[in-house]
């Protein structure tokens, strides 16, 4: 065979792994997704994207399946660059066997996974799939037992995003789940352990698959899936700019973009931003806008236990992440979910050395017997060991209420917090002083008018209810008026960006799961 037909030979291969079956494309149109292809194109910067395992093939055999081998199988991997930084992608390809996971699907996934963990670069999975590749039997379980398995390797170490775009049923649900962050497309999307059609069977409930696995009862019931994309191509949008408060790996930092806003920048609305009616709410996501560089604040798990506020945001130029009690949704109270996200977030934050600041106003864990059955105690000590844990700069600013155990894990002083700032807002005590004088002044009270007891809560709030007794007692290191809350903030960064800590040499801690 001379040279000219084995080039012939190699580029008829290459044309036959690009080419989809049309009809197969038509019925992904139809169903308002892209092609895997076209979502990398969307992905990575242009002509940026390099394919490996272009001519795998699968190697199965019975119920007709060898009769139909196409090139690459039902997954596309390899590697390209996002606005100038490398990352690892695999996209599912539903037109190829339903993107189901056979063997040599399972080997390509695992390669790339391999290659961006030893390179330290971020992984991207675009999930569209129908499941285990049934004529493979267990040989495509064990194929997802090796994703699983490289997912947990890599976490902590690089980023890892899973993008779900399509069907995400049954043991495939795992991988995403491992992952630092789902996303997930409206209406085209669905995620679930089983099917409607299962359950049904077995329990008799009647739900449809919007209702049981679609983008918003994750984002907001479950709390699996951290961001809900409109289409496609919005998903692919928001993983770019994702990916811009991202380090490639837990070796360096996020990237730094050059500030328009002025690290000096002091903004009059937060004077007023606290009501003076104690119990009266705000918006905290108004005060992080006004403290962070361009009011340009990316929400984590925005619709998932909104009694807190975490995301993605930079001072001066440097990534954050950041934490705050919302007054506005159950009074800024730290219930299961909300100490479940936070803490999550907090260990995310800390693995990829982005420093984490929080904002506290929280006047408690939320009350109730089904909170205490469900494992509040259990659940608050998540967040806890994570702000223990991280050894990240951490900084914390109590703007208002910061009461009893959920002001200490708040990351407190206590739970080595760098600095800790105070707003003159800010009211530090072991509980609210209307329950504070009740005990204190019991049998004072017992037979006494309203006006005694409105009295001994004016001195309460008076002598306890500020921040110049934990002030007095160094837990916190300064109070500052809120306007100055940027400018301290930036400062007190540049100051503990060299900030080293050694934990104790242990295999690892057990957080209370």
């Amino acid at each position: 065979m001379s040279t000219d037909d084995r080039i012939r030979r190699l580029e008829s291969l290459r044309a036959e792994n690009s080419a989809a079956h049309e009809r197969a494309i038509d019925r992904q149109h139809e169903r308002g997704k892209h092609t895997a292809r076209e979502r990398i194109d969307m992905l990575v910067d242009k002509g940026s994207f390099q394919e490996i395992d272009t001519l795998v093939r699968h190697q199965a055999t019975g119920f007709g399946i060898e009769e139909h081998r196409p090139l690459g199988d039902a997954v596309i991997t390899g590697w390209g660059i996002v606005d100038g930084r490398k990352i690892f992608v695999f996209a599912e390809d539903f037109t190829v066997f339903g993107g189901s996971l056979g063997q040599v699907v399972a080997d390509k996934i695992t390669k790339v996974m391999d290659l961006a963990f030893e390179v330290g670069a971020p992984l991207i999975g675009l999930k569209d799939s129908g499941g285990a590749r049934i004529q493979e039997g267990v040989v495509s379980l064990d194929g997802y037992g090796r994703i699983f398995e490289r997912n947990v390797r890599a976490s902590g170490v690089i980023p890892q995003i899973s993008v779900i775009m399509g069907p995400c049923a049954g043991g495939a649900v795992y991988s995403p789940a491992l992952t630092d962050f789902v996303y997930q497309v409206e209406e085209t999307s669905h995620l679930f352990i089983t099917g409607p059609d299962v359950i049904k069977t077995v329990t008799g409930e009647d739900v449809s698959f919007e209702e049981l696995g679609g983008a918003h009862s994750h984002a907001s019931v479950s709390g699996v899936t951290h961001f809900v994309a409109a289409d496609d191509r919005a998903a692919m949008e928001e993983i770019r700019y994702i990916l811009s408060f991202l380090p490639a790996n837990n070796l360096e930092a996020a990237p730094y973009f050059t500030p328009d806003d002025k690290a000096d920048r002091m903004d009059e609305e937060l004077t007023s931003i606290i009501p003076d009616n104690s119990n009266q709410p705000y918006d905290m996501h108004h005060l992080i806008e006004l403290v962070v560089d361009d009011a340009e604040f990316y929400e984590v798990h925005k619709h998932y236990a909104q009694n807190i506020v975490v995301g993605l945001a930079r001072l001066d130029g440097h990534a954050v992440g950041i934490v705050g009690n919302q007054p506005a949704a159950l009074a800024g109270t730290l219930d299961i979910n909300a100490s479940v996200k936070a803490a999550r977030f907090v260990r995310f934050c800390d693995s990829f050395n982005i420093p984490l600041i929080t904002f506290v106003d929280v006047p408690g864990f939320l009350p109730g017997v089904d909170q205490e059955h469900g494992g509040i105690i259990r659940h608050g000590a998540k967040l806890l060991y994570a702000y223990a844990e991280a050894t990240v700069p951490k900084i914390t600013v109590i703007t208002r209420k910061a009461y009893g155990g959920a002001y200490v894990v708040m990351n407190s002083r206590s739970l080595r917090a760098d600095l800790v700032y105070a707003w003159p807002s800010a009211e530090i005590a072991v509980m609210g002083a209307p329950g504070a004088v009740s005990i204190i002044h019991r049998r004072e009270l017992a037979g006494a008018g309203d006006g005694a007891k409105d009295r001994l809560i004016d001195e309460y709030e008076t002598t306890f209810n500020n921040p110049y007794l934990a002030a007095e007692s160094g837990l916190v290191d300064e109070v500052i008026l809120p306007r100055e809350t940027r400018p301290r903030l930036i400062r007190a960064l540049e100051m503990l960006r060299t900030k080293r800590e050694s934990p104790p040499a242990k295999k690892h801690g057990n957080i209370p799961l």
